[in-house]
C-alpha cells in the first residue's frame, strides 16, 4: 500500500505542489524531470538543502513528485524547496513516528527557517497620483 501525502510551498507568486509517497525508490521529479537538472545551476543548491540535511537514510523510500508554476526561477526555486521540507515532515509525522518527524523538523527550523515557515511579504499594489505603491509624480509650481 502506498502512502501519499500532497503539500505546497509558496514563494511570492510561486506556488509548488508536492505529492510525496512512500514507500518507494528515492525518485524526486519537478515537473516530470529529474532533480539532476535543474537550471540555473547555482540554485541547484538550495533545492538540495532539505536532502542533505536529512542524510540519504531519510528519504531514501520516498518518491517525491513536484509541480511548480508561477513568478520567476529564484522564487520557484524556493517554493520547491519548502514544498520538500514541508513534505519530508508531513510524511514522517503521518506514517513514521512523532519523535523522528520533530527531529526533522528542528534541524530544518535551525537550519533555515524559511524552510518549513512561509514567507507573508506580498507586492504592495500600485495607488493613484504616481507610477507605484509609494512613488508620486513629481510636483510643479510653475
Amino acid at each position: 500500500m502506498k502512502n501519499i501525502i500532497q503539500v505546497f510551498g509558496r514563494k511570492k507568486t510561486s506556488i509548488a505542489v508536492a505529492v510525496v509517497k512512500g514507500p518507494g525508490n528515492g525518485f524526486i521529479r519537478i515537473n516530470g524531470t529529474p532533480l539532476d537538472l535543474i537550471e540555473p545551476e547555482l540554485l541547484k543548491f538550495k533545492v538540495f538543502e532539505p536532502l542533505l540535511l536529512m542524510g540519504k537514510a531519510g528519504f531514501g523510500d520516498i518518491d517525491i513528485r513536484i509541480r511548480v508554476k508561477g513568478g520567476g526561477f529564484v522564487s520557484q526555486i524556493y517554493a520547491i524547496r519548502q514544498a520538500i521540507a514541508r513534505g519530508i515532515v508531513k510524511y514522517f509525522e503521518k506514517f513514521v513516528s512523532e519523535t523522528k518527524r520533530e527531529e526533522i523538523r528542528n534541524i530544518f527550523l535551525n537550519y533555515d527557517r524559511s524552510i518549513l515557515v512561509g514567507d507573508s511579504r506580498r507586492n504592495e499594489p500600485k495607488k493613484s497620483g504616481g507610477k507605484g505603491a509609494r512613488s508620486k509624480y513629481q510636483k510643479s509650481y510653475r
